[in-house]
């Protein structure tokens, strides 16, 4: 499986002007292009969509209250992505209507999602794919959520989780094991923006998801800078993969980005566990109009791998590939 980072539009950069096409539609799949193949060779790829998508037409808003072009995840399914996390700080910011919105939207592209939900019924469905006759479910859940929580009686729309608290997740995944999955890969949204290493808290609470025996593997994002990997107990935890598309401010270096490709393998026991962990360090390449998402040149490998080895994941076994 491959999982990549944050994908949110920011109205005022290059990278959504350069996607509009002359009859004012929007056209993303030249940003992905150059790592598409490497996305579409995985059994299973996970996107991490920060933001509900607006009406096709707009009005389109960035920062800090977003609602983006539906025109990305044209460009996500054709990139090859079989899913996406949809939890996070953002997924109220239209609304309840853009949040069900978003979820129809990413159906009728043909993208699965986990961590937000139009119904009480389908948040505690476990979301359950077929990849190759192997069961593999998908959780997600953030931190909290901007201006508050999910209007009245809507708790359940978004799952959230009180870092260090993950006792929501750990439900979550108890009721897909029960159903079924063989492998349970959990995205957790939170904490500290722009800080490579993770809180304590953070820490906390994937020691938490790890230790538990339905819980297979954690995927990070929000920090929007890159952070370690680490093998806890045999298992592992990409903390955060940085952004994927995302135009941002020069804070720190959100250029620069990683994806995460883990193999799965049924041991004797039947049970499936990581037996092989990589990690391919990516750049967003920011040009007149032709902003897109390329393998990382020599220093920003350089630099994205300084910080995935913090941790000691190197030690570990983990490969860093150029991409």
């Amino acid at each position: 499986m491959v999982a990549t980072g944050d994908v949110l539009i920011h109205q005022e950069h290059e990278l959504a002007a350069g996607a509009k096409k002359p009859d004012g539609s929007y056209d993303f799949s030249g940003v992905l292009a150059p790592v598409a193949p490497m996305i579409e060779a995985a059994d299973l790829a996970i996107c991490h969509l920060e933001t509900p998508v607006a009406p096709k037409g707009g009005p389109y808003r960035g920062y800090p209250s977003f609602a983006v072009q539906p025109e990305i995840l044209d460009a996500l399914a054709g990139a090859g992505y079989d899913e996406c996390s949809t939890s996070s700080n953002h997924s109220l910011d239209d609304g309840a209507a853009g949040l069900v919105r978003t979820l129809d939207a990413l159906d009728a592209a043909g993208i699965g999602h986990a961590g937000t939900y139009r119904t009480r019924a389908e948040s505690v469905t476990p979301r359950i794919l077929d990849v190759h006759g192997v069961k593999v479910a998908h959780i997600a859940a953030t931190y909290g959520l901007n201006g508050g929580g999910p209007p009245a009686g809507r708790a359940w729309s978004v799952n959230v989780a009180a870092v260090p608290d993950v006792d929501g997740m750990l439900a979550d995944a108890a009721r897909a094991k029960a159903a079924g999955a063989q492998v349970v890969i959990a995205s957790l949204h939170c904490c500290v923006e722009y800080q490579h290493d993770p809180t304590g808290p953070q820490v906390a609470a994937v020691h938490a998801l790890l230790a538990s025996p339905d819980i297979d593997l954690v995927i990070g994002h929000h920090a929007h800078v890159v952070q370690p990997f680490e093998r806890i107990d045999g298992k592992w935890v990409a903390y955060g993969l940085g952004n994927f598309v995302a135009q941002m401010a020069r804070q720190g270096d959100p250029y620069d980005e990683v994806a995460a490709r883990f193999t799965f393998t049924r041991g004797a026991d039947g049970r499936f566990t990581v037996t092989t962990a990589e990690a391919i360090p990516m750049q967003l390449e920011v040009g007149a109009g032709a902003d897109r998402v390329v393998p990382a040149g020599p220093a920003a490998f350089a630099r994205v791998s300084e910080v995935l080895g913090r941790r000691g994941a190197v030690a570990a076994g983990l490969t860093i590939v150029p991409g």
